[in-house]
């Protein structure tokens, strides 16, 4: 067995570990990175860039088949066809390129990866089985970055018709109609995706609505263009098995249902992967379902780390990077902690939604007295140029200080925004600072200057 050393084994390639690697080989940090698969974990291989670049196309294929006519604009125009292998071939490319690029990156920074399947003996020490033979690595350090799977529910286990999003995202074709378990933000992406597809999309969620971690203000005008695109929601709803025909049994309050589907995609969640690579074994401390850390990413053991999808919520792959970067840093010798307080949040539904901080029921329940401002896009002049009105942006401050403690948005578009909004909660921006910076026009981002405007009390154009 080939043995090797190195001050920093970093388990799992996805997104936390591929950039805690990258930054500790930049820091001069002698570091092994260890996956099974090609490196970006879930949300580069089959995740968030794969869905985004589906959805992408199925909006410009909608525009085209569905939207072809604008007689408002004076256009018109003939119809669409979809090759949807085309479409796939197209997606996997981009996710070919871009996890060929992290490759390269990790070799640029000095950083050791080693394609393989790795065995935990302690919190120092792994065994790793590469097709060139197994390998025995010691390390100073140990980073847990092993991510997460797709929730599987008993009564319907994959395979077959029932897919989970990885399934989903590799059908060789739309199917002519699809259920949807869970009206979270990726039953919702995908399910829109489909429908625009021309797939016939039902969803089924157990809350008394969709998206049931936003407030219903927030996501009012995803379940209208739900409503306007033929999408058909059921709330308050459990789905059961197979019946004998192969439809979907839920359970509504009104009774029992059958929905005949030709596929069922299942969106319940995901569960962090505490059980991959001996991490059982190494019988750390646990917060429910999640691996429990400090402000400085230390789990209960000297030496291990864990970051991303182990440790909690929000289960996204930016806070992962961020806490990788940290991770890195700390290795190295510097100072780093961990500041939760402006993770963006973002749904790539129809239309996105952006939120940044504390909602203003989250602020209230804190003890703040807030105010809060909302601008609709409705009197938003490049809102109405692009002729997607609906939504707004709200901003939550802090009634006495004007301090932003939240900042949430609903629109076309609205998630190239996300970086702003956390900007200003990592600066600790008050209200005047965002209505006193001078914002182009016509954007959409004039809108977070206009609600902070409102919520002082002197907007412009409301």
């Amino acid at each position: 067995m080939r043995e090797i050393s190195c001050k920093l084994l970093v388990i799992g390639a996805g997104p936390g570990g591929y950039v805690c690697a990258i930054r500790a080989g930049q820091l001069g940090v002698d570091t092994v990175v260890v996956d099974p698969a090609p490196p970006g974990g879930t949300c580069l291989n089959v995740g968030c860039i794969p869905s985004k670049a589906l959805i992408h196309a199925a909006d410009e294929y909608h525009l085209l088949a569905r939207r072809s006519a604008a007689p408002a604009m004076g256009i018109s125009a003939g119809g669409a066809m979809l090759d949807f292998p085309a479409l796939q071939a197209w997606k996997d490319g981009i996710v070919g390129h871009l996890t060929g690029g992290v490759t390269t990156l990790l070799r640029k920074a000095g950083v050791r990866l080693i394609r393989g399947t790795a065995q935990l003996r302690d919190g120092k020490t792994a065994g790793v089985d590469t097709p060139e033979g197994p390998v025995m690595i010691h390390a100073g350090a140990l980073v847990l970055a092993t991510g997460s799977t797709p929730v599987e529910l008993p009564a319907l286990p994959f395979g077959g018709a029932v897919l989970s999003s990885t399934e989903a995202l590799a059908l060789p074709a739309p199917p002519a109609s699809l259920a949807v378990i869970g009206g979270g933000y990726i039953g919702l992406e995908l399910g829109t995706a489909f429908t625009k597809l021309g797939a016939r999309v039902t969803v089924i969620e157990a809350a008394p609505r969709i998206l049931p971690q936003y407030d219903a203000e927030l996501t009012r005008p995803v379940a209208r263009r739900l409503q306007a695109l033929g999408v058909r929601v059921v709330t308050g709803a459990r789905a059961g098995g197979l019946s004998e025909t192969g439809a979907l049994r839920i359970a509504t309050g009104d009774g029992a249902e059958d929905i005949a589907a030709e596929k069922i995609l299942v969106t319940a969640g995901r569960h962090p992967r505490t059980q991959a690579a001996g991490i059982e074994g190494l019988r750390l401390e646990m917060a429910g379902p999640f691996l429990r850390i400090d402000d400085h990413c230390r789990t209960s053991m000297n030496g291990v780390y864990a970051i991303g999808d182990l440790t909690g919520e929000p289960m996204l792959a930016h806070r992962a990077m961020a806490q990788g970067e940290m991770v890195a840093g700390i290795v190295a010798g510097g100072p780093q902690r961990w500041d939760h307080r402006a993770i963006p949040a973002i749904c790539f539904t129809d239309p996105e939604i952006v939120s940044s901080g504390l909602l203003p029921e989250a602020a209230a329940q804190a003890g703040h007295k807030v105010t809060t401002g909302l601008f609709p896009f409705a009197a938003n002049g490049r809102a109405m140029t692009g002729a997607d009105e609906d939504g707004f942006v709200r901003v939550v401050a802090r009634a006495d200080t004007h301090e932003i403690l939240g900042i949430q948005a609903v629109g076309a578009g609205v998630s190239e925004m996300a970086g702003g909004f956390a900007l200003a909660l990592e600066m600790g921006a008050r209200l005047e600072d965002v209505a006193g910076t001078i914002h182009a026009h016509p954007t959409r981002a004039e809108a977070l200057h206009e609600a902070c405007l409102r919520a002082l009390g002197h907007a412009l154009h409301i």
